[in-house]
């Protein structure tokens, strides 16, 4: 989980060359990784509809999670074009035919619904990110982090993981708490969070390219 933290982040806010490196990487890894299912089917982890699914459920996840815990959420046209921007990634890394919109990428989404299936292995997950192992000052945010999470998931995944929806009072409760969390660690992290770098690289790019003759 840390190094897929480690991809989105350098995906997201790393420049050109950092990016396609760390996907050429996980390319790399994804062609020496094969198995069976329990029903006895193959797989590859490079298979361009399996990188596709985990696309999806990422891109759709993460907007979902920013519009809910943001103070300043996006409007529908930058919420495409966000999309728009994941969709070279997943494609680099093998998928095909990825949304352009929101609509499109909820409604590929629910095109997996049918292959979608519960049993151990999907237990097990679900027991290891509910107790994900962190040090004693961390478990509060993390248990926040995952509870919000699962208020966060459609309808139908919850009747499909038998987990009934929070209700109202601790699902604004734990958003308020995460908002608050959050904000403080945008302070902390201003002036030298990942975000904060990608901005200076953009900003000296930029008065490069504006120095340059001719421009």
């Amino acid at each position: 989980m840390g190094r897929t933290a480690l991809f989105v982040a350098t995906t997201t806010y790393g420049g050109t060359a950092a990016a396609l490196q760390t996907i050429e990487r996980v390319t790399r890894i994804h062609a020496h990784i094969r198995g069976t299912l329990p029903d006895g089917t193959p797989y590859v982890a490079n298979d361009p509809q399996l990188i596709r699914w985990v696309h999806l459920g990422e891109i759709t996840s993460f907007l979902r999670a920013y519009q809910d815990l943001s103070l300043q959420p996006l409007r529908s046209d930058r919420q495409d074009l966000y999309f728009a921007e994941m969709a070279q990634i997943g494609e680099r890394l093998g998928a095909h035919n990825l949304p352009q919109t929101r609509h499109q990428a909820l409604s590929q989404l629910q095109d997996f619904r049918s292959e979608l299936r519960v049993d151990e292995r999907t237990r097990e997950t679900i027991d290891l990110i509910e107790h994900y192992p962190c040090a004693p000052l961390d478990r509060p945010l993390v248990s926040l982090i995952v509870r919000a999470a699962f208020q966060m998931l459609p309808d139908w995944a919850l009747e499909m993981l038998e987990r009934e929806r929070s209700c109202a009072l601790e699902q604004a409760a734990v958003r308020t708490a995460l908002q608050g969390m959050g904000a403080s660690l945008a302070w902390a992290f201003a002036e030298t969070g990942v975000a904060a770098r990608a901005r200076q690289r953009m900003t000296t790019e930029l008065k490069a390219v504006g120095s340059s003759p001719g421009t």
